[in-house]
Order: structure tokens, then C-alpha cells, then sequence
């Protein structure tokens, strides 16, 4: 199922010529995805890029419903065809209203926007997508246990202060979703809210490379050449009398992790909707519990 799947299955890589469109772009037809020779872009960038000899013409958000026409003529069959969305927290919405409005599938790797609507939107479509703020299988396995903890035992660090660190490239706009999400579930173990604005973020280069130092606290320190892509993160709980830590770390250098998930979720998807699955909305969680993880 998985290999037909693959030979019959490609990717509009939404979010070109940005870093991380290339990469997936390039772990995808690593796997034996094809590339679509057109995608969606943001305002101001080119009307061409060719990524592993692949030339992809850019269509700008204002030409977003010629891009469908030609999308839904080019692709007719379900399935044939899944989007990738990694482009920017402030076309999240205005993206995902596009996709259902045409039922073209898609991953939705891209975090921020208003993750309410854009959760009504995909509830009220019948649009195949896969949604989630980390396409690192890891990380999502990390952030699958730290759930089922704080549904078993909430409460159980009771007392305790947590604090929370994400460190990327500058040119992340918003705050990190896997740290929310994972920064939630922490919360129900010591019973008390942490709102998103305790999240710090570490954007400053010559603080991410010191890192935190002696103390041990915030993030790890960052090469010097993964400063254009990281994702270094430290969630720490400390008891009352400070006599007490727990730390979780994930540091990620690179982008390749990410790529490689994100192309796990589009064979998955596309298994997903070659069996005519009576589920739509799916996320990393579902991908790893499926194995269909490479």
C-alpha cells in the first residue's frame, strides 16, 4: 500500500523558495514523491525556483485561485495530490481556508495563526489534513508521553515552578508550538496555568550561542552554524526549596529531522485517503501510532 501509494503521490510544496521548503522538498523526492511543478508563495518572492533540478513556479497569494484551477486539472484524482504548508504564522488561516474550500489535502506544518478558527475550518470541511506543531517523530513521541502523563498522574508536581526556554533562528516569527504544547502538559503536572507569554523566547544570536551557561539553565548553547536553523528547547521544574529539578531538553540541529517527518505524514496521508478513511484530521501523534514513520 505504502510504496503504490509513493509512486502515485505528489507534493505541493507550499512555502518555497524558504529554507525549510527546500528541504522537504528535497526529502521528499528522496522517498520517491514527485514535486509539483507549481505552489503557493508569500508576496514579494519569485515567480520561479527549482529545487533538485525540479522547476516550480510560484504563485503569489493573490493569484491563489488560478493556482487551484490548475492544481485540481492537473491532479484529478484524490489523493494524487497532498500540499505542504510551511510558510507563515500570518497566512496560516487565509491557506487552510483555501484548502478546503478546493478539498486539497494537505500537512500543515506551518505554527501560530488562530489555531481556534483554523480548527472550526477543518471541522466543518471534509478535507483531508494532517496538523501539528512538530513534524519530528522523537519529539512527537516525547510530547505523546508527557500527555499520557499528565492525564494519569495531574497534579503530581504540585508545588514545583516551571519555566520554559525555545531557541531558533531569528527569523522565526512565532513562539514555538511544540513549546506550548508540551509546556500544557507539564502545567497540568504541577496544577497551576502557564500562559504562552512565560514561554521565553531566545532569538538574539549572541544568547543562543552562550546558552545558559554554568547554571544550567535555558537552552543549550548553539553551534555556531546551526544559528540559521535550531530548535533548542529546556522545559525545567524546580520544587519550592530549590533542592529539587527535572529537566527535559530537545535540541535539534538542522532542519533534516523535520523534513524527513514531514514526508512520513504526506505517505501517511495519502494511505489515508486512498482507503477512503472516514477520519480527516489527523496529526503526528496518529502518523507515529500508525509506524508509518521512516
Amino acid at each position: 500500500q505504502t510504496s503504490t501509494t509513493m509512486a502515485g503521490t505528489t507534493i505541493m510544496m507550499n512555502g518555497l523558495p524558504g529554507a525549510m521548503g527546500q528541504e522537504i522538498s528535497a526529502a521528499c523526492l528522496r522517498r520517491g514523491l514527485k514535486l509539483a511543478p507549481f505552489a503557493l508563495t508569500g508576496a514579494g518572492q519569485p515567480a520561479e525556483f527549482t529545487v533538485e533540478g525540479n522547476k516550480v513556479r510560484l504563485f503569489a497569494p493573490d493569484a491563489r485561485e488560478e493556482l487551484a484551477a490548475q492544481a485540481l486539472a492537473a491532479y484529478p484524482t484524490p489523493g494524487s495530490l497532498v500540499c505542504i504548508d510551511f510558510t507563515h504564522p500570518t497566512a496560516v488561516n487565509d491557506n487552510v481556508d483555501w484548502y478546503v474550500k478546493h478539498g486539497l489535502p494537505f500537512v500543515m506544518g506551518t505554527t501560530g495563526g488562530d489555531r481556534e478558527k483554523l480548527q472550526r475550518t477543518i471541522e466543518a470541511g471534509s478535507t483531508f489534513c494532517v496538523i501539528a506543531p512538530n513534524m519530528a517523530k522523537q519529539i512527537v513521541a516525547l510530547q505523546a508521553t508527557l500527555e499520557r502523563m499528565a492525564a494519569d498522574f495531574p497534579g503530581s508536581f504540585s508545588g514545583y515552578t516551571l519555566s520554559v526556554q525555545e531557541s531558533h533562528q531569528s527569523t522565526k516569527a512565532d513562539t514555538s508550538g511544540t513549546a506550548k504544547a508540551i509546556a500544557a502538559h507539564l502545567a497540568t503536572l504541577t496544577g497551576e496555568p502557564f500562559p504562552e507569554e512565560r514561554i521565553e523566547r531566545v532569538r538574539d544570536p549572541a544568547a543562543q550561542l552562550a546558552g545558559g551557561g554554568a547554571s544550567h539553565l535555558g537552552v543549550s548553547p548553539v553551534p555556531e552554524d546551526c544559528l540559521n536553523g535550531h530548535a533548542f528547547h529546556t522545559y525545567s521544574l524546580h520544587s519550592q526549596d530549590g533542592k529539587v529539578e527535572f529537566q527535559f531538553r530537545h535540541n535539534v540541529q538542522g532542519r533534516a529531522t523535520y523534513a524527513e517527518g514531514t514526508a512520513d505524514a504526506v505517505i501517511f496521508l495519502a494511505s489515508r485517503i486512498a482507503a477512503n478513511d472516514t477520519r480527516r484530521v489527523f496529526n503526528m501523534i496518529d502518523v507515529l501510532r500508525a509506524g508509518a514513520l521512516n
